[in-house]
């Protein structure tokens, strides 16, 4: 358990970083340039993907010289004083914002107010050794990242969608027992279905960004096509659980004021859906079969509510769909979204 704790604590990225040092550092010593730009620029460098590593390297390298520029500039005109730290950090800080250099803006203002201290004389030949410096810090950072323990987000993202899936079963559990159980009683609790909704939300959006570093990351480490089947069979679940999401977030907004289901009517949507969480939470109990069975049943309720709102609609002429209908084809979604995720694990 200690050496699990332990490994988990010094993740890939930690093991890059404290490598990237070392090697930028020795290199720096070989060529007697000062070490501590070079380490501060391989330490910001190492990036969730090889892909960020390199975009935000090509945007530092400019806001480095930058910032080396003005610190050159001040000390040349007004000395080691505050006024030249003040000049150096502003005017890097508004060139880097006004050249959009985001990226590179604070290692830049850094840099160059940690490098009025180390120029003493010869300012265009610090100049240069700042670049040189910078330089070797995003080569080195940028080779480890891409060499040494590889980013891979494809089996952080196949363990999270099991545990989306389950958490989106909860999800739907709560929600459906607070709509159907507690509308009658007021008993509804809408701070606790808006909590529930927006964790999950995180959750998916979270997933997303490894997907997205995935996709980054393929670029520069080919996927086999084993893996990138699997890479493929993660987005389409992860769309599909979005798409779930996206349903249960109508369901929550639909108005259950006019619903006009008897005590058996909704206790046998409970049970549909309760059946479905199940599955959702414990894919190994999920019996296609019975899974039809429900749909088969919610079906037949909503074409009955179609054809009770077709006729209040000959009555009243409304175009609006009926919360009853909308509820049923929210909740028919979510089962085919489902057997769909289940069926290709």
């Amino acid at each position: 358990m200690i050496k699990k704790l332990r490994f988990k604590f010094i993740g890939s990225r930690i093991v890059k970083t404290g490598l990237a040092v070392f090697l930028t550092s020795l290199i720096c010593q070989a060529l007697d340039w000062p070490a501590v730009f070079a380490v501060i620029t391989a330490i910001v460098t190492i990036e969730p993907t090889v892909s960020d590593s390199i975009k935000k390297g090509i945007v530092r390298f400019p806001a480095s010289a930058i910032g080396s520029a003005y610190a050159v500039l001040f000390i040349f005109l007004f000395g080691n004083s505050p006024i030249t730290y003040t000049g150096a950090a502003l005017f890097t800080i508004i060139t880097c914002f006004k050249l959009r250099l985001h990226a590179g803006l604070l290692v830049a203002t850094l840099t160059s107010v940690a490098m009025i201290e180390v120029i003493h004389g010869n300012f265009l030949f610090s100049f240069f050794i700042r670049l040189g410096t910078t330089t070797i810090g995003l080569i080195i950072s940028t080779l480890v990242n891409m060499f040494v323990l590889p980013p891979n987000y494809s089996k952080r993202i196949l363990t999270n969608i099991d545990r989306l899936l389950q958490t989106t079963g909860e999800e739907l559990e709560v929600i459906t027992h607070h709509l159907f159980q507690n509308k009658d009683n007021g008993q509804n609790n809408p701070l606790v279905i808006k909590q529930t909704f927006t964790r999950l939300k995180k959750e998916l959006d979270h997933n997303d960004m490894l997907v997205r570093f995935q996709k980054e990351e393929a670029k520069y480490h080919k996927l086999d096509n084993a893996t990138k089947k699997l890479f493929e069979d993660e987005q389409d679940k992860l769309s599909s659980l979005r798409l779930i999401h996206y349903h249960i977030g109508n369901l929550i907004n639909t108005p259950l004021d006019t619903v006009n289901w008897s005590k058996q009517e909704s206790d046998q949507l409970i049970d549909a859906v309760d059946a479905l969480v199940d599955a959702m939470k414990y894919p190994d109990h999920f019996s296609l079969k019975n899974h039809q069975q429900q749909v088969h049943g919610l079906m037949e309720h909503f074409w009955r509510s179609k054809k009770s709102e077709g006729k209040r609609q000959e009555s009243n002429s409304t175009t609006f769909f009926s919360a009853e209908i909308i509820i049923l084809y929210e909740l028919l979604s979510i089962f085919n979204l489902v057997e769909a995720i289940i069926n290709d694990s």
